[in-house]
């Protein structure tokens, strides 16, 4: 069996310090996370994003850049202006990072911070576009309905300008009738086709490019060759240009950041972790030898992630329905109180969870299997790792990237600490 080989992609954020419109916007705040930081967070949770870097010429982008866990590259002031292109930036930092590690990028990502509502899912759909279905280029488009006009006063059409409108699923040329007063741009004023009789229009969303390294290289520009159409959903299409779209998203952020695909919780979320056990801190096998003696493995890095979460005042707790020595073992060596031989493991959680003064709604559940169900209705953060049965995974209210057993614990412990990890 052959296997494909490991793809490098990186992420460019590009982050400028001098913005007319908004100051300071790549450090404004949407749901009390600077946008650069947000778009951070999701690409270090991307499956395919491998780097990530931000390209700024600010020191305060670049610490808050760094505190996030991106890589930082610094943009000279030759591609740091208001005419500098995107592209400039991306393949400087692209040249950069190269340089840094010694190894080629794959694919280039160019994700735009000024646009908050993105998520880890479009960025991951992106980059597979590229990466698994061959395609040069890829983008993100939402579906767009609308009737667009252009006023000729503003933008005269060029002489001879001809313009093509759709008419019941058949294409008319239309030529200007007048070098004044509005015409329409995707449709004939004349005919108003329905809804549902219209090609579907897609909108650049201009918040994440996917391109292969070479074809960027040579054509200079993000859009070369096949390019595929990401579409994503409309609801979160937003960018930032002006301080109405920023106060358009804070207002927003409270409901799409609750509601977002893999909405992921932070320190500032929860006040304890409750582990199952099996297919969680394992990968749900056993071995038993001839003595009936069983043996499980476990992951190095889970234990590295657990100690970190201890560590930063977290109460923690291993609860299994096994009554089973090893689970004991392990909860010793992780230093990790333990309840085990549970038949109840809501019962058991709700009465725990009273005796340490803590609000169920403020704790992280992890589990696999449909009985830790019980549990995920009880507290306000029930987490399936990526080998749960498929109807934990739809009761989550967020999924590890891992499978139980091979980091997922540790994943978690990033997503709660981030760099300080």
């Amino acid at each position: 069996m052959t296997t494909s080989p490991v793809r490098r992609v990186l992420a460019v954020i590009p982050a400028r310090g001098g913005s007319k419109g908004v100051p300071a916007k790549n450090l404004s705040p949407v749901g009390g996370v600077p946008l650069v930081a947000r778009a951070v967070r999701e690409c270090l949770t991307s499956r395919h994003v491998t780097d990530v870097v931000v390209s700024t010429d600010d020191d305060a982008i670049a610490a808050t850049a760094r505190g996030a866990g991106a890589e930082v590259v610094l943009r000279p002031a030759a591609i740091a202006g208001d005419t500098a292109t995107s592209e400039a930036a991306v393949l400087h930092a692209l040249d950069a990072h190269e340089a840094l590690h010694g190894a080629a990028v794959d694919v280039v990502l160019l994700v735009q911070c000024t646009s908050p509502f993105l998520v880890r899912e479009d960025v991951d759909k992106v980059a597979a576009a590229v990466i698994d279905e061959g395609a040069d280029t890829a983008l993100t488009v939402a579906p767009f309905h609308g009737f667009v006009w252009r006023d000729a006063g503003d933008e005269p059409p060029v002489a001879g300008e001809q313009r093509v409108a759709a008419q019941g699923g058949t294409t008319t040329v239309v030529a200007p009738a007048t070098t004044s007063g509005g015409y329409g741009v995707n449709h004939d004023k004349s005919f108003r086709p329905r809804r549902q009789d219209r090609p579907q229009d897609l909108l650049e969303t201009g918040a994440v490019y996917a391109m292969t390294v070479p074809g960027f290289r040579e054509a200079g520009h993000r859009f070369f060759g096949r390019t595929e159409l990401v579409r994503t959903d409309p609801a979160r299409v937003l960018e930032i240009d002006d301080p109405h779209d920023l106060a358009r998203a804070r207002a927003l952020a409270p409901l799409l950041d609750a509601a977002r695909p893999g909405a992921l919780p932070g320190r500032d979320d929860v006040d304890a972790i409750v582990l199952d056990f099996d297919g969680t801190q394992t990968d749900d096998r056993v071995l038993i030898d001839a003595e009936g003696k069983e043996f499980v493995t476990v992951h190095r890095g889970d234990g590295l992630g657990i100690a970190a979460l201890r560590d930063s005042g977290l109460k923690m707790l291993i609860l299994s329905t096994e009554q089973n020595p090893v689970v004991t073992a392990r909860a010793r060596k992780l230093k990790l109180p333990v309840l085990h031989g549970i038949d109840r493991k809501d019962l058991a959680l709700k009465q725990w969870c009273e005796e340490q003064g803590i609000a169920p709604e403020r704790v992280l559940y992890v589990g696999n299997d449909v009985n830790d169900l019980p549990c995920f209705g009880l507290v306000g953060w029930p987490v399936a790792v990526a080998s749960a049965h498929d109807v934990v995974r739809g009761a989550a209210r967020a999924i590890t990237t891992q499978d139980g057993g091979d980091g997922a614990i540790r994943e978690i412990a990033t997503w709660m600490l981030g760099p300080s990890l």
